[in-house]
């Protein structure tokens, strides 16, 4: 497997990444990609936010932009995948080149901006496939050239709620101008407000009461961290994603590239995303769930996540590197490690390195 895998990148490597992003949901939505799961773990299974996780390890937005394939995403281990960013109308992003690959550093810089087809294409395949099994969450956000971008998440709530799982807020991009704005105290209280009052309307409709999730910038400052667990408190949120891509360049060995704009991702991000996550987690107290995105690539990264304050992890960029096998080599993983700690269930071990994660500087 890993002998065909190292075959495969290189020769998708010989694409440029935008296209090589797309020749893998080709092959996986064809049924090409197949990948060895791991045997289910009870150990890794919780129930967060009011649904049950067979495992804590997701497929992070950002991959299956459209909704095309989160069935076969979850056919290689995931124990849920999160489709989108979609916004209302389709847009096309940012003008090309707006992916990089920078190999020395395991790494990607992404300026894609939101580009997917709207709301109509993406809802009209979760439609398809509502009959099915699994966890699917659905990532909204503002289109670029929205006027009242809080009513382009309102209508994401709208749109899909009789097909996902959970929702979650993207207000942090960096490659959207000014949306991370949304992340200041006011504007996210004005956000959370009508996300969550859409949330209950259509709950009520549905009779069911879905999660909403809010994901953030690694780059906050210590003031912009206070502000979002105040906002988070006084709302009805169900909790974090931490964190999405970074602005920062520490650490990067490709020089090349680095001076390229948009959000960095994938190993250089570990340190500052589990960083920011403990110091979320300190703010919000044990009780709101958190996701812990940034930089896993490996069964070792995703339990230090959840030692830093995670319930669940997601990842995305180290497949890039890593290959379809990912997802199921880190879960034999984690249940290898929990046999080295002799625990009952992996929520046991969260919060046990977070006094570590709290001194690590950002």
């Amino acid at each position: 497997m890993s002998d065909l895998f190292s075959l495969g990148r290189r020769g998708l490597f010989l694409f440029d990444a935008e296209t090589a992003h797309g020749l893998s949901i080709a092959a996986l939505r064809t049924g090409l990609v197949s990948a060895c799961k791991a045997p289910a773990d009870p150990r890794l299974a919780q129930t967060v936010a009011g649904i049950r996780f067979s495992n804590p390890l997701g497929m992070a937005a950002g991959y299956d932009k459209n909704a095309e394939v989160p069935d076969a995403l979850l056919s290689l281990g995931f124990g849920f995948a999160e489709v989108g960013t979609l916004t209302p109308k389709p847009q096309a992003g940012n003008p090309k080149p707006r992916i990089f690959r920078l190999e020395r550093d395991n790494a990607v810089i992404n300026r894609l901006g939101f580009n997917n087809e709207g709301h109509a294409a993406a809802l009209a395949r979760l439609s398809a496939r509502r009959s099915r099994p699994g966890i699917v969450g659905v990532n909204i956000g503002a289109n670029k050239d929205a006027t009242d971008r809080v009513a382009d998440y309102v209508a994401g709530i709208r749109q899909f709620y009789s097909v996902a799982t959970y929702f979650t807020a993207n207000i942090s991009s960096p490659n959207t101008p000014g949306l991370r704005d949304l992340q200041a105290k006011e504007s996210l209280d004005a956000l959370l407000s009508a996300v969550l009052a859409a949330r209950s309307e259509e709950g009520l409709r549905a009779g069911k009461r879905l999660p909403v999730f809010l994901k953030i910038a690694p780059d906050l400052t210590e003031e912009g961290m206070d502000d979002i667990a105040e906002v988070a408190a006084a709302h009805d949120l169900d909790g974090l994603i931490v964190s999405n891509t970074t602005l920062s360049r520490d650490g990067l060995t490709d020089t090349t590239l680095a001076g390229e704009a948009g959000g960095l991702s994938g190993v250089p991000l570990f340190d500052r995303s589990t960083a920011v996550l403990a110091r979320m987690r300190k703010r919000v107290g044990p009780d709101l769930p958190i996701i812990g995105v940034g930089g896993v690539s490996s069964a070792e990264t995703a339990l230090e996540k959840i030692r830093a304050g995670a319930d669940l992890v997601q990842l995305y960029s180290c497949m890039v590197y890593q290959g379809p096998a990912l997802p199921g080599r880190i879960l034999r993983g984690l249940s290898a490690l929990l046999d080295r700690e002799k625990v009952a269930n992996i929520r046991e071990l969260r919060d046990s390195r977070l006094g570590h994660w709290l001194s690590v500087k950002v």
